[in-house]
């Protein structure tokens, strides 16, 4: 099941952002504002998730609704795992889309993540982990299973995965440091002991929803503060909103800093 077609490649050594909208994705259902009316691709964004292409295969962090629609647009023909940052809804409700992965792969897609957020899938997709109540096809339940990550670096399909606590207003959440590269969506602050994780870095992509102060999220300011104090190579700004105009912010930002976009790729070094 594994044989795939010329079009389709594992993208291995790229660091894909999937998506990098808010909640609610942009376009904004009914809003006709500049930003959701935009030709311009780069101010449509999907929900927030990134691609990972890994030298043993690929895995995902975060699942979101539209994550069927930017797999078929990169080309990415299965994955091998998922990590999770948290369990809102736009970050774990496009779980059933991995299901054709373990058909083709023959095997279960792991899920990495804290306990929290185990729970919360299991009783989202609770169709996935009970025993049906009629029969069914082969297909009809993804095949999944769990691993329990907590603050501790583990090895993923040939890469070194280190997990940094972040918080997301109360909510304590995680980013993932790969290699040369962190990500870090919907903090609204980074603990004292997670900073360490974030020096040396060739790539940072964070939080930045909007201009404005957030409860739960880094604001455009307090994003550039944090690449400030972390010096890396580069930094990206995801899990934007629509108050944000693709080439309107980057032409006010320092060269080394930009908002990122739906298909953005990162060499993983």
């Amino acid at each position: 099941m594994q044989q795939e077609s010329n079009l389709f490649s594992q993208r291995s050594g790229e660091f894909i952002t999937l998506g990098t909208g808010t909640s609610v994705g942009i376009p904004i259902i009914g809003c006709d504002c500049d930003v959701c009316t935009s030709p311009n691709p780069k101010n449509q964004r999907g929900r927030t998730s990134v691609y990972v292409g890994a030298p043993e295969g690929g895995f995902l962090i975060d699942t979101p609704p539209e994550l069927r629609l930017q797999l078929l647009r990169e080309h990415i023909p299965w994955v091998h795992a998922v990590l999770y940052t948290h369990s809102h809804a736009d970050h774990i409700f496009g779980l059933d889309d991995v299901r054709i992965s373990g058909y083709r792969l023959e095997k279960p897609i792991m899920l990495h993540c804290e306990e929290i957020v185990e729970e919360q899938i299991r009783r989202s997709f609770n169709y996935a982990f009970e025993d049906p109540k009629h029969n069914q096809h082969h297909m009809a339940r993804p095949r999944l299973d769990f691993s329990r990550v907590n603050l501790e670096a583990f090895e993923l399909l040939g890469l070194r995965i280190q997990p940094i606590r972040l918080m997301h207003g109360t909510l304590p959440i995680l980013g993932y440091r790969i290699n040369n590269i962190a990500f870090c969506t919907d903090v609204s602050e980074i603990p004292p002991e997670s900073w360490q994780h974030l020096e040396g870095l060739d790539y940072l992509i964070i939080d930045a929803l909007r201009i404005k102060p957030h409860p739960t999220h880094f604001n455009l300011e307090q994003s550039l503060e944090v690449v400030e104090r972390v010096k890396p190579k580069r930094a990206y700004f995801t899990h934007i909103s629509h108050s944000l105009e693709h080439e309107e912010i980057n032409a006010s930002l320092p060269d080394h800093i930009e908002l990122a976009f739906d298909g953005l790729s990162l060499p993983l070094n």
